[in-house]
């Protein structure tokens, strides 16, 4: 197996996807933060100081995915049609999961997993001044899809 993001001179390079044929293309991420039980009564009861933890996370990952390009250095620049981010409050956390699309040449998992990423990441920031104990863990890729156009 070799690596595509490799030349061959073995240095770093982007990957040319001008040969590759336009498709539909989705991919959804999951991962957790584990949370105290009282910071996820603040979240529920939205009595966390720096405002609504969830709405502000959700922003956050949408903002993401549309920067991965900025963050990720061989990331293709992708013209994202639909980012969505959703979250789950369980007995010991949350679980947020992911979705990107784009009709393009390559596809979306980077997007979808920064867009987790920082979503946990900005929940562990509005939470950090009541729980010391957080945990972010589990980021992964649930699924990618692709579907042929015309």
């Amino acid at each position: 197996m070799s690596l595509t993001h490799i030349n061959e001179q073995g240095e770093a390079s982007m990957v040319d996807i001008s040969g590759k044929a336009v498709s539909r293309r989705e991919a959804v991420a999951a991962g957790r933060i584990q949370l105290d039980p009282g910071t996820l009564a603040l979240i529920r009861d939205n009595q966390i100081q720096k405002g609504d933890v969830l709405a502000v996370a959700r922003i956050a990952g949408i903002q993401a995915a549309k920067q991965t390009q900025h963050l990720i250095p061989l990331c293709h620049q992708l013209a994202l049609t639909k980012v969505a981010v959703d979250f789950v409050l369980t007995d010991d956390g949350v679980t947020a999961t992911a979705m990107a699309r784009t009709t393009g040449q390559t596809g979306v998992e980077m997007e979808a997993l920064t867009a987790v990423s920082v979503a946990l990441l900005t929940i562990y920031d509005m939470c950090k001044a009541v729980d010391k104990a957080m945990r972010i863990d589990g980021v992964h890729l649930v699924s990618k899809t692709k579907e042929a156009v015309g």
